[in-house]
């Protein structure tokens, strides 16, 4: 459950509303395997508490004084692969939402969400890295109808072995890495294997980068 190997996961807040941090940390301070171990009230903030005490689950608003979550992700993702981090924000609109999740974001959520479902993000994103919902699909679909990713960004030709196409399918059905080992008779470690190698192959860091290039190239519907 956990991604440090204790035996709950280690929550960080950042946001520049007191009263907002105060109702997350109600939320889900009685949800079992969390703990919130910091919080921040700016993004200079943030990225001073990061260096000190690195969480497993990163709750990060975009607009923030001093130092922006746009800019936080791309620094924090220079340095850093395994936090995962979750944009929770009053903004909804597909161009950000885009922006964020192929920065490096593991999930994108509005600060309407139920406290249920940012919990299951939480759990999602340590367990299967990503969580996808209908705001995400939404906005991927939306770019490549707009053509707003460059052709030349990724390699043109990549050749995938029909286990990664199937893999490939699955992960834009949005299954887990547990679902996806049941039906194709692979170890949930042989899956993840092959999911990073086909991002190394295509040059993206995320799985939303991987899905947009599938349906690009008619990999996918």
């Amino acid at each position: 459950m956990s991604a440090s190997g204790n035996n709950f996961i280690k929550l960080a807040l950042a946001d520049d509303h007191k009263i907002f941090r105060e109702g997350i940390k109600m939320a889900l301070g009685g949800k079992p395997h969390l703990k919130i171990i910091w919080e921040a009230d700016d993004g200079k903030d943030l990225m001073h508490k990061l260096a000190i005490k690195m969480p497993d689950v990163l709750l990060m608003d975009i607009r923030m004084p001093e130092l922006d979550g746009i800019n936080a992700i791309q620094l924090i993702r220079k340095e850093n692969e395994e936090i995962k981090i979750i944009v929770l924000t009053m903004y909804d609109d597909q161009q950000m939402i885009s922006k964020m999740m192929e920065s490096g974001a593991n999930a994108y959520l509005t600060k309407t969400t139920d406290p249920d479902e940012i919990y299951e993000a939480i759990l999602t994103c340590v367990n299967d890295e990503f969580y996808f919902n209908d705001l995400v699909n939404q906005a991927v679909l939306l770019r490549l109808q707009h053509k707003k990713i460059v052709r030349q960004h990724y390699p043109k030709q990549i050749q995938f072995s029909e286990k990664e196409l199937q893999i490939l399918k699955f992960l834009s059905e949005d299954k887990t890495t547990e679902e996806i080992s049941k039906l194709v008779f692979l170890s949930p470690r042989t899956i993840e294997s092959i999911r990073q190698n086909m991002k190394a192959k295509v040059g993206v860091k995320t799985i939303a980068g991987l899905i947009v290039y599938g349906m690009r190239n008619k990999l996918i519907e």
